[in-house]
This record gives C-alpha cells, sequence and structure tokens, in this order.
C-alpha cells in the first residue's frame, strides 16, 4: 500500500512536470491539488479551534466553580463544546493525514535523479536549499500561520507557557528539518503554509472576534435601562464589613 502511494505521487508529478517542465513548478502544484482536496477537513479543524479558544473564558470559569465535583465538570464541558461545536480532536487530524503525504514525497525526491530538477536559485530539488533561503521562509510561515492560529486567552491561561514554547519551537524544527532535506520538501511546506496562512485569515475573518466573551446559555444576563447588557457591581469583603460596622454605630449612637 505504501510502495503504491509512492508511486502515484510519482506518475503524478510527472505528469505535472510534463505540463510544466520544471520539477519545482510540478510540486507547487501537487502541494496546491492535495491542499485543495484537504480543505474541508482543514477548514472543519480551523473552525474548531477558533470555537475552542472562543469558550475558553467560560471552561476555565467552570473548573473553578466545579473543581470540587469532577463528573458535573465533565459534563458541562462536555455541553459546552457540543453547544459551540468545538472538537479538540480535530486539532491533530489534518497534521496526521498529510504525514504520509510528506514521507511519500520524501521517497518521491530521493529516488529520482533527473536533469530538469532544478527551481530558481536552486540548482538540485533532490538536495538541500544551499543558500537555506526556503529553510528560513518555511519556518518564517509556520510561525505566522501559528500566530494567526492563537488568542489572547491561549497566551494567558495555565497552558500559556506551552503554547509560547510550541510558538516558537515549530519554526524553529522546521527550518533545522527544511536545511537538511531535500529542497522540494522545503517548497512543499512553503507552499503549504502559505496556503494555510490564506485559509486561517479566511477563518478569523468569517467567525466572530475572540474578544467576544461567550455566555453559558443556561442564565440570562441583567438587562439594562435601554435593553443592553447591564454589568453587576461587585463589593469587596472589606467594604461590606465597613458598611455593617458603620450600620450598628449608628443605631447605638441613637440607643
Amino acid at each position: 500500500m505504501w510502495q503504491n502511494l509512492v508511486n502515484a505521487f510519482q506518475s503524478l508529478l510527472d505528469w505535472l512536470y510534463q505540463l510544466t517542465g520544471n520539477y519545482g513548478l510540478a510540486i507547487i502544484l501537487l502541494t496546491v491539488a492535495v491542499r485543495i482536496l484537504l480543505l474541508p477537513l482543514v477548514h472543519a479543524q480551523m473552525a474548531s479551534a477558533r470555537r475552542l479558544q472562543q469558550i475558553q473564558p467560560r471552561l476555565q470559569q467552570l473548573q473553578r466553580e466545579l473543581r470540587g465535583d469532577p463528573k458535573r465538570l465533565n459534563e458541562e464541558t462536555m455541553r459546552l463544546m457540543q453547544e459551540h461545536n468545538a472538537n479538540p480532536a480535530m486539532g491533530c487530524l489534518p497534521l496526521l493525514i498529510q504525514l504520509p503525504i510528506i514521507f511519500a514525497l520524501y521517497a518521491v525526491l530521493r529516488e529520482f535523479h533527473t536533469a530538469g530538477a532544478h527551481f530558481l536559485w536552486i540548482p538540485e530539488l533532490t538536495r538541500p536549499d544551499p543558500y537555506y533561503i526556503l529553510p528560513v521562509l518555511a519556518g518564517i510561515l509556520t510561525f505566522v500561520q501559528s500566530w494567526l492560529g492563537m488568542s489572547p486567552e491561549s497566551l494567558q491561561g495555565p497552558t500559556a507557557a506551552t503554547q509560547r514554547s510550541m510558538l516558537y519551537f515549530m519554526p524553529i524544527f522546521i527550518t533545522y528539518a527544511a536545511s537538511r532535506l531535500a529542497a522540494g520538501i522545503a517548497l512543499y511546506w512553503v507552499t503549504q503554509s502559505l496556503f494555510g496562512i490564506l485559509q486561517q485569515w479566511w477563518v478569523n475573518r468569517m467567525l466572530p472576534p475572540l474578544g467576544e466573551a461567550v455566555e453559558d446559555k443556561g442564565g440570562e444576563p441583567e438587562r439594562g435601562p435601554g435593553g443592553g447588557k447591564k454589568k453587576r457591581k461587585k463589593r469587596s469583603v472589606q467594604a461590606v464589613r465597613g458598611g455593617m460596622r458603620g450600620k450598628a454605630q449608628k443605631e447605638k449612637r441613637k440607643a
């Protein structure tokens, strides 16, 4: 089955080369075709991740309120996720699907030795980029794509340290890997990252801003005179105690 996938990519790459006359352009077209095929799945993953970030403040509130009742916390968490159609498991699915594609493309580029396997400044797509332009581009675009998919809440919550680490670790790792692998792999990653940035921008534009708070539909907020939401004023414990002491002193003077 694996060899069949490699042979299919080899045949498709050769066919695209016959159309374009350049293996670099063939890899770009192959990448775009793969991204178009994965478009519905990746779009669903991005939208689900966006909605999950949207409900993070409410999830954190539930964790504070129900930390002594794990069963109810789990039920309320699942209800909130279903209510807003947010699925954490969707995050890994597109990457898992892309991994066989990357490995198959790597196998294809490793096996063929064609005189036409050059592209722009790259003399040989089966070898690493000698000028490190593609690896650096791959790292920068990976950072931009990750940054677009994050929210301010994800960088401030309990997982903030992990989120920040991944934000910087992945671009560094991709840059290093792309500098060691065939330039064709780096070209694939640059192309798919550009496609992913455009798709993430579209998702961010279509869904509500992350700054908007998500309310639990189980309760209605107070309304002001104009029909708008009325903010409840919280009094501190010291203020309440001070008011009680003042009232007691007044009653004592009257007596």
